[in-house]
């Protein structure tokens, strides 16, 4: 991926849009992480009100969507869902149709249910909204319980920071873990949230801060080889397993066994990224166990092994050996 293009219309929201820019659009090769050729198109250039009484200037027009091999699509006001612009629907059904990357953030899913790319697919919106997509786009399976959902090479997000996970998802799967970890502690956010985590907290914010798991969490990433159970996990946080589970839940929106796994994964990417060991040493320092289940975590979650993985993403000196 070299080159992203941000569409923004009437009405925009300026945060969603902002988090686009951040991701995408600053040059951190200071940092190795090569730049994209990343620019902001509009319908129509020139001035573009956003919904908080403030407009930007954009010198582009959709002609760079076209060409983009990533097309950002940011929210659109709720009075224009049932009336997308067909010239901006037009530009994201060719992006689909010629294999580029599609990423929605909040409602810019609407101009891509609008474009018709999502017909038998799944996706996500904001939840207060996803009743509505379902209504008005039938043949799209919504699911309002996930920060985002990839489908091929289509990416929908739900609201605000939602989008940003999204997008560190995006840059993950072309820069690899260790270039979007640099990105991440560049802006001083989580390197990675799983896509199937609930969109929205079940409990108080105060009492989820003052019942905060961080130290476990801690101790999980430093024990990752072990096989840690829910009821060991709760032991640690002074708690019955009942208790601990449901509370880890309610915190970060996933099971501990689901979330154990994706910091098993991360750890997995990050060793096949920055060493030459072998799948098999990788599955025990990642707590997989077996090289075999490494791969079959690898193929369900990033849908290609870790040896391709190693191939595209690989930042050792030496050559990796075979896996």
């Amino acid at each position: 991926m070299e080159s992203v293009a941000v569409i923004v219309q009437p009405g925009f929201s300026p945060f969603e849009f902002g988090l686009a820019c951040e991701a995408f659009g600053l040059d951190r090769s200071d940092d190795g992480i090569p730049p994209f050729d990343f620019r902001i198109v509009a319908p129509e250039p020139g001035a573009i009100e956003s919904n908080m009484a403030f407009s930007i200037n954009v010198e582009n027009d959709l002609a760079f969507a076209d060409e983009a091999d990533l097309v950002v699509v940011t929210p659109i006001p709720r009075s224009t869902w049932s009336q997308v612009d067909t010239r901006v629907a037009g530009v994201v059904r060719r992006a689909a149709e010629r294999g580029a990357w599609v990423l929605s953030v909040c409602s810019g899913s609407f101009v891509l249910a609008a474009s018709g790319i999502l017909d038998g697919r799944r996706a996500t919106t904001h939840w207060k909204y996803a009743d509505l997509m379902a209504r008005m786009y039938p043949a799209i399976d919504v699911d309002p319980d996930v920060l985002y959902v990839q489908d091929g090479r289509i990416i929908t997000s739900a609201g605000t920071a939602a989008g940003l996970d999204a997008c560190l998802h995006l840059l993950r799967q072309e820069l690899g873990a260790e270039m979007t970890n640099t990105i991440a502690r560049r802006m001083v956010v989580p390197p990675q949230r799983d896509g199937g985590q609930a969109q929205f907290i079940t409990k108080p914010l105060a009492e989820v801060r003052s019942q905060s798991l961080a130290p476990v969490t801690d101790w999980m990433l430093q024990h990752l080889r072990e096989d840690l159970t829910v009821d060991q996990l709760a032991a640690k946080a002074h708690m019955s397993p009942r208790t601990f589970a449901r509370r880890f839940k309610a915190d970060h929106g996933a099971t501990p066994a689901a979330w154990l796994g994706r910091q098993r994964l991360i750890q997995a990417q990050r060793l096949l990224e920055q060493t030459d060991l072998g799948l098999d040493a990788i599955a025990y320092e990642s707590g997989f166990g077996s090289a075999a289940v490494l791969r079959q975590n690898f193929a369900r979650v990033l849908g290609m092994t870790p040896t391709a993985y190693r191939a595209r993403f690989t930042c050792s000196g030496e050559a990796a050996p075979a896996a």
